[in-house]
């Protein structure tokens, strides 16, 4: 029966979201549960794209770049991928009217992480824009089910969010990104010397984006706000987290909340959501 198929496909796509990401696995938990799928559809197909630049070491990534992007393609056509993270994504796409043209960013920035180690301004945005922004707007189009107003309205907050979010990774995996994949993604900075100035410049940028996201997040329907909020009170403290680390701790580790830690976390900004103390 197609309808157990499809059934293994959201399955595959909510392990995949559970194995790599424990903080947006219990956001997705506290959205309403009609939500859960979707967004897992939408995260297992955002991770397995970056999984080919990031990880698939010895292997033709450019070839398999290529396979994805035509796969995709050919899924949300067709409505139907014999690859059950394809499947499932293709289903949401579908059925949430999520333009081709977010998809396309998206793997877009994927490619360019294929030959771009040094960004400049103009590439750095371009790729935030399609490794992160279209990703909150693909969940925003979900989030807002066929609400075009609601969704034209709540649209800068949503790409705010996802750039404040990759920026904070950006931060956190200063060290494998530059020293095992050889990328710096931010621009006219030298990580052979990453300075305190350097830092807080980044992190002026940062608390900016956080702050147009909490506009938005309040703005949110109340069958999403809470799980985005957790999402985002949990990014919030690893910034702070990074903030008080010296720019030479953060070259030298990877900085991180322990997951007995996010528990705390999870409950706490689940309190402030409660008594709207966002």
């Amino acid at each position: 029966m197609k309808a157990l198929y499809d059934q293994l496909s959201v399955s595959c796509s909510k392990k995949t979201t559970q194995l790599y990401s424990t903080s947006f696995s219990l956001g997705i938990h506290f959205l309403q549960p009609k939500f859960h799928d979707p967004i897992y559809s939408i995260y297992g197909f955002v991770r397995l794209a970056d999984e080919i630049v990031d990880s698939f070491h010895g292997y033709d990534k450019h070839a398999l770049m290529a396979k994805i992007r035509q796969d995709t393609e050919d899924a949300i056509t067709t409505g139907i991928s014999i690859n059950p993270i394809l499947n499932s994504f293709q289903h949401v796409v579908n059925q949430y009217a999520i333009e081709w043209s977010l998809i396309d960013t998206f793997l877009k920035s994927m490619e360019m992480d294929l030959g771009q180690k040094q960004y400049n301004q103009d590439s750095f945005q371009d790729y935030v824009l399609g490794s992160a922004e279209v990703v909150g707007l693909m969940c925003l189009r979900v989030f807002t089910e066929g609400n075009t107003a609601q969704y034209n309205d709540l649209r800068y907050y949503a790409m705010k969010l996802g750039a404040a979010f990759q920026k904070v990774n950006f931060l956190r995996d200063l060290k494998a990104d530059y020293e095992d994949l050889g990328r710096s993604y931010f621009p006219d900075v030298n990580f052979t010397r990453f300075s305190t100035e350097n830092k807080e410049l980044i992190q002026r940028q940062i608390q900016d984006d956080f702050e147009q996201a909490l506009i938005g997040i309040k703005k949110l329907p109340g069958s999403s706000r809470r799980g985005v909020y957790l999402a985002y009170y949990y990014y919030q403290k690893l910034f702070m987290r990074i903030r008080e680390t010296p720019a030479e701790k953060v070259m030298d580790a990877r900085i991180r909340i322990p997951n007995h830690e996010k528990v705390w976390l999870m409950m706490h900004s689940l309190i402030r959501h409660q008594f709207n103390i966002m």
